[in-house]
């Protein structure tokens, strides 16, 4: 808990002991409401990321009215403002891409913008897409007022026949149809079924990554990661969240006192116990630079080395979150991981208990009619998934998710394209062979810019039956609905130099995920050589958002932040 006097000083206080200055402020907020014993109560922001454009956020607004209903029931007064989404599956695979790791950062500004502009008491932000979540999160630890993100909730799967579908389904089928093992009438059928409602993408994609890690970081109430966004529970718990507030308030609890050093790193065991998405390096490597925390790319594989991966969930597993949630959540995940000794028991959380305190009900073992959560003692890997590597193509680190891979070691010629789009092509028109490494390149935080994910290609690669056959490298991300042998975020980008830059077609390239190494077969010589040759592109985008994102952006390695 904080001394009070490192909090700012109560605006509604300022407001009253200064008198007739503060007329016109009171003038305007009570024209929204305000009555006389309404300015000595806190003001609580509600950041609201509600849109129909896409089904992670359509559900959003009815959870922000329960939200500011419970928090006015409990003496706070809600004001509500909304923020942007970007929806990924949407924008998958276009330029339009390149907005969405852009829109974390609207996301974190807006959100900070409206709460240091209106002196708000508190936050609390509901987020459903992959970006509104670390957007809030990086903006609720540069405030460091007492705050609360609620987790939109998940979709349900879709159905075609007996098989459970999700969104990469539907990318999935794309590279299925041009191998031709399905026609287009099944095309289709997945299509219309992979999405039947509102709530976030159902597997261990990214926004359930991102959940599941702030639920273990502290800053959700249990259980509120993998709940789906149409069941009555999401409410109920979205009321619970605004009663927690309220209380973080009135004990002066900040974003600070939860997000710590060791609370990142129980973010990042879950991430690791649950198959989580590679962006939760990304996010969490922001996070922490917005909390002030000193957190690297290299403590990834620490924890790595000792998680082991005992949740059988998509992409590369059988189930999806909905069937987590039915299993024991989040929790249950974490009861294990606790009384194995891998978990910080004593950090603070948003409930005002320590973790050991919140999961002293949790069952020491999941039900035995379940195997999503398996026994930790007979994990689907015995270590996380989640590898860094490094070497001469990537000499301030890489990411590769290797969870469900048989090949942990390939060397092949490159193939090098200069765009997604170009390579997408190369892969539908079968120009990809057994063996190859597709480079893609200039996809970075400034090249791009906007680091887009790399779904399209990789769904295709898996699609045509190719998933342990090739291997892809890129400056740019990747889905967190994506598996196979990939490797993402390599540092430094293209754009700014990086040895993926001075690679040429059919160099030949080694990514051995057991040596945690990824290096091309070019002496230093070759490579000094060859950048002396390279001069820089020009950046994609002169004016706008775009361009200002690509003249602030730090390296993926740490964090792709903007300040």
């Amino acid at each position: 808990m904080s001394d009070a006097s490192e909090t700012p000083l109560n605006p509604r206080s300022r407001t009253i002991t200064q008198g007739d200055r503060r007329a016109p402020n009171r003038a305007m907020l009570r024209a929204v409401g305000f009555k006389d014993e309404d300015f000595e109560k806190p003001i609580v922001g509600i950041a609201n990321g509600q849109s129909n454009i896409t089904p992670c956020n359509a559900g959003l607004g009815k959870l922000a009215d329960i939200a500011s209903a419970e928090i006015y029931n409990n003496g706070g007064m809600a004001q509500m403002f909304g923020t942007i989404t970007i929806s990924d599956g949407i924008s998958m695979g276009t330029e339009g891409m390149k907005c969405s790791l852009v829109s974390r950062e609207v996301i974190a500004d807006s959100i900070e913008t409206v709460c240091r502009g209106s002196s708000m008491d508190g936050v609390l932000a509901i987020g459903g897409c992959d970006k509104n979540m670390p957007g809030a999160m990086i903006a609720m630890a540069r405030l460091n007022i007492p705050a609360v993100f609620v987790y939109g909730g998940t979709i349900k799967p879709g159905h075609l026949g007996d098989q459970d579908l999700t969104v990469v389904s539907a990318f999935e089928a794309v590279g299925k149809f041009s191998a031709g093992t399905i026609d287009q009438d099944e095309l289709t059928d997945i299509e219309k079924n992979a999405c039947p409602g509102f709530g976030s993408c159902g597997g261990m994609f990214t926004a359930n990554t991102m959940s599941s890690a702030f639920e273990a970081m502290g800053m959700s109430l249990p259980y509120s990661s993998t709940m789906s966004n149409e069941d009555k529970e999401k409410e109920n718990s979205t009321r619970e969240s605004g009663i927690a507030l309220m209380n973080l308030i009135r004990n002066n609890i900040l974003p600070r006192d939860i997000i710590t050093r060791k609370s990142l790193e129980n973010a990042i065991t879950v991430v690791m116990a649950v198959g989580g998405s590679t962006n939760a390096v990304l996010h969490l490597l922001a996070i922490a630079h917005s909390a002030g925390i000193g957190l690297s790319i290299d403590d990834f594989e620490t924890i790595r080395k000792r998680v082991p991966l005992f949740c059988d969930l998509k992409p590369s597993g059988r189930y999806v979150t909905v069937d987590l949630h039915r299993s024991g959540g989040i929790p249950q995940v974490m009861k294990l991981l606790l009384n194995a000794g891998l978990l910080h028991g004593d950090c603070m959380t948003c409930t005002g208990k320590t973790i050991a305190e919140n999961l002293k009900d949790v069952p020491d073992q999941p039900a035995a009619n379940q195997d999503v959560i398996l026994p930790l003692d007979q994990p689907k890997a015995k270590e996380g998934h989640l590898v860094i590597l490094k070497g001469n193509l990537a000499p301030e680190g890489a990411v590769a998710k290797v969870s469900g891979i048989k090949t942990h070691v390939l060397t092949g010629p490159a193939r090098v394209f200069e765009s997604e789009e170009e390579c997408l092509d190369a892969i539908i028109e079968n120009k990809i062979k057994e063996g190859d490494i597709i480079v893609i390149r200039y996809e970075g935080p400034k090249g791009g810019p906007g680091m887009r994910e790399m779904l399209a290609p990789t769904s295709a690669i898996v699609g045509k039956g190719l998933g342990d056959k090739v291997g892809l490298i890129t400056d740019g991300r990747f889905s967190g609905g994506t598996f196979g042998l990939v490797v993402g975020h390599i540092a430094p980008e293209a754009q700014e130099g990086g040895p993926i830059a001075l690679v040429r077609e059919g160099d030949s390239i080694t990514l051995d995920v057991d040596r945690n190494l990824i290096e091309v077969s070019l002496s230093s010589e070759e490579m000094q050589a060859r950048r002396a040759e390279w001069k820089a592109p020009p950046i994609k985008y002169q004016t706008g958002v775009l361009a200002k994102y690509a003249k602030l952006v730090a390296s993926s390695s740490k964090g792709a932040v903007t300040d």
